[in-house]
């Protein structure tokens, strides 16, 4: 009797060979990911000059400034009119709002380092008692008028509900740079400052 050869099995040849495809498949999808991963990563030129998110650039926009009359912390009724012949940087915002909070000791030192410049600051709280913004200002050390808003005149007069927001008003009372979002010392020195030095 002639001996018949044993055929290999198809299958078995076949599953092995996928098994190895399979692996092969996997290794050549995690190198994609990884090139995918590292573009998306590192941004363009153009996309690292901009600043940070959490510096926002002002746009510049042209309007009147409301008249707010408010009250500041001892009582005394407050205006912008009162500030007319300076620059004015307001600023909406609010003890429990955490970009506010954040961006408290930025405008506490632009405002120490350009208070001589025929600039103010003020900050307009927007609805607080007046204990605890008071210990607020105390536990930032700010030394800028404060301001107290409690029915929300700045947020409706400057047409914009975020914290924080802040305006730069002209000596004539003209709203000349608006922004939304806590800024960095970087941007107030680029946007503002040259404003001061005119």
């Amino acid at each position: 009797m002639t001996a018949i050869p044993r055929k290999t099995s198809r299958t078995g040849r076949s599953r092995r060979g996928n098994g190895y495809i399979g692996l092969a498949l996997i290794g050549l999808g995690l190198i994609v990911l990884g090139v995918v991963a590292f573009v998306l990563m590192a941004p363009p030129e153009a996309e690292a000059l901009k600043p940070p998110v959490n510096s926002p650039i002002p746009a510049e926009v042209n309007f009147t400034a409301p008249q707010l009359l408010l009250e500041d912390l001892e009582g005394n009724t407050v205006s912008l009119e009162d500030l007319r012949g300076k620059f004015v940087l307001v600023n909406n915002w609010a003890t429990w709002c955490p970009p506010c909070r954040e961006e408290m000791p930025t405008l506490e030192a632009y405002y120490r380092k350009h208070q001589d410049q025929n600039f103010s600051l003020v900050g307009i709280e927007a609805g607080e008692p007046a204990d605890q913004v008071t210990e607020f200002i105390e536990e930032y050390g700010l030394s800028f008028p404060v301001w107290l808003d409690a029915e929300g005149q700045a947020l409706r007069g400057f047409f914009n509900n975020a914290l924080p927001s802040s305006y730069l008003i002209d000596p004539g009372g003209t709203v000349v740079l608006g922004w939304t979002g806590a800024i960095s010392p970087a941007a107030l020195e680029q946007y503002v400052t040259p404003y001061l030095e005119e």
